[in-house]
């Protein structure tokens, strides 16, 4: 019982906190903050247990359990068959951006008008769309980085990110992610791409459904074959630019 009960009391946790920062920060008392004149060591005594009044929990743990409550959120909503951006009020720019390409990214239903590429009739086209984003962090520290939007709707409740309750940003376990000031660099492949980082033309990215090679760099003529680089206005981030890659097959 007292097994269930610690349970239930980490996925209280999870749920209530956004990051494992948020509730290490949660644990923390002012007193602590003017003793220890170190908001960094302040956590790191928390995360040992020497210093907070709630429960210990460890980062490992508390990323496994968000992952396995955000993965039981998206399932019961891929069930109903409702797309996340449904029904809100999208007031920014990036969010409507988002939402045009939610269901192409979901399900591959061509939804992206605009500067779209023109398919000829017969042919299955698949959308696959890689978000970058610079901008702060809860720490203010500046981080930027690339993501699968794809497979991130696949693994991740988007409903708070439409509904303004949470600002979607880069993490280290993205297809590339790099924070500025502690100049952490990271790069992940995913079900959709394998990331080329050590070339000459700066960082690529090969579609693994076509191998076709989307070129992210600003100053390149093209992003590549069946590939549309959107840079959109938003006062909500230092920059964000969405690269839009189709794959084509006929049917």
């Amino acid at each position: 019982i007292m097994e269930e009960e610690g349970s239930s009391g980490a996925d209280n946790i999870v749920t209530e906190f956004a990051t494992y920062e948020d509730f290490l920060d949660s644990q923390i008392t002012s007193l602590d903050l003017y003793y220890l004149e170190d908001e960094e060591l302040a956590r790191q005594l928390v995360e040992l247990g020497y210093r907070g009044s709630g429960e210990v929990l460890k980062r490992e743990e508390f990323e496994a359990r968000k992952q396995a409550a955000e993965a039981s959120r998206l399932s019961k909503r891929i069930k109903r068959g409702a797309l996340s951006s449904s029904g809100k009020d999208l007031k920014n720019t990036f969010l409507r951006a988002l939402g045009q390409r939610e269901d192409g990214n979901r399900s591959g239903k061509m939804t992206v008008s605009g500067r779209g590429v023109q398919l000829p009739m017969l042919t299955r086209a698949t959308l696959f769309s890689i978000i970058f984003i610079r901008d702060k962090n809860s720490r203010n520290q500046e981080i930027s980085g690339y993501i699968d939007f794809a497979h991130r709707l696949k693994t991740e409740d988007f409903e708070p990110y439409f509904a303004g309750k949470k600002r979607l940003l880069p993490r280290p376990s993205d297809l590339s992610f790099y924070n500025w000031e502690t100049q952490t660099s990271t790069s992940n492949p995913t079900p959709n791409y394998q990331v080329i980082a050590e070339n000459a033309s700066g960082l690529l990215f090969k579609n693994k459904r076509d191998r076709k090679i989307l070129n992210v760099d600003p100053k390149a003529a093209t992003p590549g074959d069946n590939s549309n680089r959107s840079p959109i206005d938003t006062d909500q981030y230092i920059q964000v630019v969405i690269y839009d890659h189709i794959t084509r097959r006929k049917t």
